[in-house]
C-alpha cells in the first residue's frame, strides 16, 4: 500500500516537500459538464444571456482559477503555469462540456489546477445563467489525462463526454 505523504510524524497534515524532485514538463487535462434545459443552451450559444458572453467569461474565470489553485486547495503547491487552455463543446441539446489543459515545468503536477479550472468554468456558467434556470446540474468533473512526473502518464480510457459532443459551443 502507498504511504500517505501529506501527514507528518505526528499524523498532522503537511505540504509535501518536493525539493528533491526533478523538474519535468507536466500537463493535466480535466473535464466537466453542465446539464441544462435546451433553451438555456440555445440562449448561451446565441449570446442571449443578460450578463454577457457566458463562454468568454467562463474561459477567463477558468484561467484565473487555475492560477490561484494553491490559494483554494490547502496542500497544493503554488506553481508557475506555462499554459492554460479551456475549450467548450455541447451536444446540441442540453449538455455543455468543458475541458481544460494546464501545463507547467516543475516539481509537482497540475491535476488540481486543471480540475479547479473546469469546476470554476462550470460554476461561472451556472452563475451567469441562474436567472434563466436554477436547476442546472454540474458534473461529472474528472481528470482525463496527466503527463510528467515520477508516477508517469495517466489517461482515462473513456473520455467520452467531450468526444461525444456534436456541436461546438
Amino acid at each position: 500500500m502507498t504511504e500517505f505523504t501529506h501527514f507528518n510524524e505526528q499524523g498532522r497534515a503537511r505540504m509535501v516537500d518536493v525539493s528533491e524532485k526533478d523538474i519535468t514538463k507536466r500537463s493535466a487535462t480535466a473535464q466537466s459538464m453542465v446539464k441544462m434545459a435546451p433553451t438555456t443552451l440555445t440562449a448561451i450559444k446565441a449570446g442571449k444571456i443578460g450578463k454577457g458572453d457566458v463562454l468568454a467569461v467562463a474561459q477567463v474565470a477558468a484561467i484565473m482559477a487555475a492560477k490561484k489553485t494553491a490559494d483554494w486547495i490547502p496542500m497544493c503547491h503554488p506553481l508557475p503555469l506555462t499554459g492554460v487552455d479551456v475549450g467548450f463543446a455541447d451536444n446540441n441539446n442540453d449538455e455543455l462540456y468543458i475541458e481544460a489543459t494546464v501545463k507547467t515545468t516543475g516539481k509537482t503536477g497540475v491535476e488540481m489546477e486543471a480540475l479547479t479550472a473546469v469546476s470554476t468554468a462550470a460554476l461561472t456558467v451556472y452563475d451567469m445563467c441562474k436567472a434563466l434556470q436554477k436547476d442546472m446540474v454540474i458534473g461529472p468533473t474528472r481528470l482525463v489525462a496527466k503527463s510528467g512526473g515520477k508516477n508517469g502518464d495517466y489517461s482515462l480510457e473513456d473520455k467520452s463526454s467531450l468526444d461525444s459532443g456534436e456541436g461546438g459551443a
